[in-house]
């Protein structure tokens, strides 16, 4: 599977501009992670992309989020290697500890690139103005974009400095920031 057939799948099951927004986001950053930790880019973007595939369909139930997901996933063909970590994901359901590169790096880029996000938002949409000191500083203002769960952010502490990770997230929301909407 490749990026646009990762697409084409997402759309048929998200229509909402603002879902679609946050899995490309949430991609771009995965992918990131990704090249900086020495794995597979394209799985990992493709993760990101498909993470949130069922949210519109169960409409936000966290009863059913990933499990329905990970149905869609098998029965389009998608392998185990990108369907496991998306059916896993939601921690609210599955508690399990999350140990692989990939499963952390989800955990982290599906929080984080909200973050970013928000961050752009406050400075006009211009992500170019974002800077990990932003970031850093609106992550420790737990009011601030709440829904991006700080603790989930941190998983990735463990793999890498925090600074990079922003730097990362914000240089690869940065190169899709024409699809996301941002200047």
């Amino acid at each position: 599977m490749d990026r646009n057939a990762a697409l084409a799948l997402l759309k048929e099951h998200v229509t909402t501009e603002s879902l679609l927004g946050h899995c490309l986001a949430t991609a771009a950053v995965m992918k990131g992670l990704a090249k900086e930790l020495g794995e597979d880019e394209n799985l990992w973007e493709l993760i990101g992309i498909l993470h949130d595939i069922d949210f519109q369909e169960i409409e936000e139930d966290m009863e059913k989020h990933g499990e329905v997901g990970y149905e869609i996933l098998k029965a389009a063909g998608i392998s185990d290697e990108i369907a496991l970590p998306i059916r896993y994901h939601n921690h609210m359901l599955h508690e399990c500890e999350y140990t692989t590169p990939v499963e952390i790096c989800l955990q982290t880029a599906d929080s984080v690139s909200g973050l970013v996000i928000a961050c752009a938002y406050v400075k006009g949409g211009k992500i170019t103005d974002v800077s990990t000191k932003t970031v850093t500083k609106k992550y420790k203002a737990a009011s601030f974009a709440a829904g991006c769960d700080r603790s989930r952010i941190a998983m990735s502490d463990v793999l890498l400095p925090r600074e990079r990770m922003y730097e990362i997230a914000i240089a690869e929301i940065t190169a899709i920031k024409d699809e996301l909407g941002l200047c």
